[in-house]
């Protein structure tokens, strides 16, 4: 009897202080196996300590994904991890609560230095490094290219446990002795075929040379080129190697091209923007000039719209980052910048304007839209210069993209959303559940909100979701018999160049 005592006392103590947590509003919206597809393991499982649980279950976490179920356990007994997983599936979660778990906040040191190739990701690592340790009293720095060495030098007199940048400006701050990297025990990086590219790999040879020799090394990437293996072999001790990438391409995003002349791209822009239901959308081209120009045409059009690219001050790349992401505006057109790492829950549209030219760039883009296994849309404006790159596309990828049909199903990229009116929605929940029991009753769709204004918050989100769900019926992919020609090459050249664009006209 005293046996089974014990248990429920130290349930009741658990649930003592999970009673005291915020979290934000549960997210209703269906999510595919790329995060679903767990063996059971809970945070509470993995030994991490009280505070850090505390700001992982205010973060709205509920339970770990794939790639956190296997790197976590791993990364906390300090052995090296090479992790591939799909964008979009929690790897950033992955290795900051491991670095953090490793924190001694007692200590006046750099305890972690986490390398990413952008700044914008810089920011948002940072972000997410704050939000979890809220309650443990450590102290996150973010430092990139763009801003003033002088404000850097500064923050670092003062108490740094995490160093979290782009490696440039942390090699600089490491050669003029100002980042003491002697005693940082974890080091970490995203992206990491990015930053073992030929641009980054000299300044991170120089980096690991300011590191202690008992270093942890965690390296995570979506895509893992043969650079990274001459990498491991030289700088890593015996890593644990997690690959998650039985496909490349998210299981929720569904993918479409539009066989287009040049002329008619900003024309077929129009009529995608006039019949898909966007909550929010990045549209890429493939230089900076044709970024400005296209944002223009957007704007002239009469819709909202942001841009950026690698040539703005930085100033005003953290504006345009940081008003986009809170719902500011709907639609930001931008070069492959931020095509990495960036994650903004409220994209659901991803539209190459420009088609890219290899393999990995697409998957980086698409990989915007999807975020931690919700739906997503990617449309791509294939001219007849990119035919050859859509099939070798296709066939890297092991992915097939189809003709956009001329009606697109809102249920393949449409979370259930809407209203700006919350409590009318929750108490409609009933009915609407009810109703959703009895068989699937038509509903009307949600009319879009205004260019410039703001998108639903979390809470309406959640809440009209609960409401309208009902059975979830949810394609993932679209019915190979859509395809013409088995995807080998483009079919009907001529006949897609006199329709435009494979859709509807313009809606006038």
């Amino acid at each position: 009897m005293s046996q089974q005592a014990r248990p429920s006392s130290s349930t009741s103590h658990a649930d003592s202080w999970k009673a005291g947590l915020r979290p934000p509003p549960k997210d209703y919206r269906p999510q595919t196996e790329d995060v679903t597809a767990t063996k059971g393991v809970e945070f509470e499982d993995m030994y991490i300590r009280r505070e850090l649980l505390m700001g992982i279950f205010e973060a709205g976490f509920e339970r770990p994904s794939p790639i956190q179920e296997e790197a976590i356990p791993i990364a906390l007994t300090k052995r090296d991890v090479l992790a591939r997983a799909k964008n979009g599936t929690g790897k950033t979660a992955a290795f900051v609560i491991p670095s953090l778990q490793q924190i001694d906040v007692n200590k006046n040191k750099i305890q972690a230095l986490l390398l990413v190739p952008t700044r914008e990701l810089a920011l948002q690592t940072a972000q997410v490094c704050k939000t979890l340790g809220k309650h443990m009293g450590v102290q996150v720095m973010v430092t990139t290219g763009g801003t003033t060495l002088k404000d850097d030098i500064m923050r670092l007199s003062e108490v740094v446990h995490v160093l979290v940048g782009t490696p440039g400006r942390i090699l600089d701050l490491a050669g003029k002795g100002v980042a003491d990297l002697s005693e940082c025990p974890v080091f970490v990086m995203d992206e990491a075929d990015k930053l073992l590219s030929p641009e980054f790999a000299p300044v991170m040879e120089q980096l690991l040379s300011y590191l202690p020799k008992d270093r942890q090394v965690m390296l995570f990437s979506a895509t893992f080129p043969m650079i990274v293996k001459d990498f491991k072999e030289k700088h890593m001790k015996s890593p644990y190697e997690i690959n998650l990438m039985d496909e490349l391409t998210l299981r929720g995003v569904t993918q479409y091209y539009a066989y287009v002349e040049e002329r008619q791209k900003v024309h077929c822009l129009n009529t995608l923007f006039s019949k898909l239901q966007i909550n929010q959308s990045i549209i890429f081209c493939n230089s900076t000039n044709r970024v400005e120009l296209l944002a223009k045409k957007v704007t002239e059009l009469g819709y909202s719209c942001f841009y950026s690219h690698a040539k703005m001050l930085q100033s005003h790349r953290n504006r345009v980052f940081h008003d986009f992401r809170n719902g500011v505006c709907r639609n930001l057109v931008c070069s492959d910048l931020l095509t990495r790492g960036i994650d903004i829950q409220a994209v659901n549209v991803v539209i190459n304007f420009d088609f890219p030219k290899n393999s990995e760039t697409y998957l980086h883009r698409i990989g915007r839209s999807g975020r931690f296994g919700h739906l997503g849309l990617a449309i791509n404006l294939v001219t007849y210069e990119d035919r050859f790159n859509l099939y070798k596309i296709e066939q890297e990828l092991g992915t097939e993209i189809q003709p956009i049909p001329q009606q697109i199903d809102k249920g393949l990229y449409v979370a259930p959303t809407g209203a700006a009116e919350e409590e009318p929605q929750q108490q409609q929940q009933p009915q609407q559940q009810q109703k959703a029991k009895a068989g699937p009753q038509p509903q009307p769709q949600p009319a879009p909100a205004a260019p410039n204004g703001p998108r639903p918050g979390p809470a309406q989100a959640a809440a009209s979701a609960q409401a309208r769900q009902g059975p979830p019926q949810v394609v993932y992919q679209s019915s190979p018999q859509q395809r013409l020609n088995g995807g080998a090459a483009i079919p009907q050249q001529q006949a897609a160049y006199q329709n435009g664009y494979r859709g509807v006209p313009v809606q006038r």
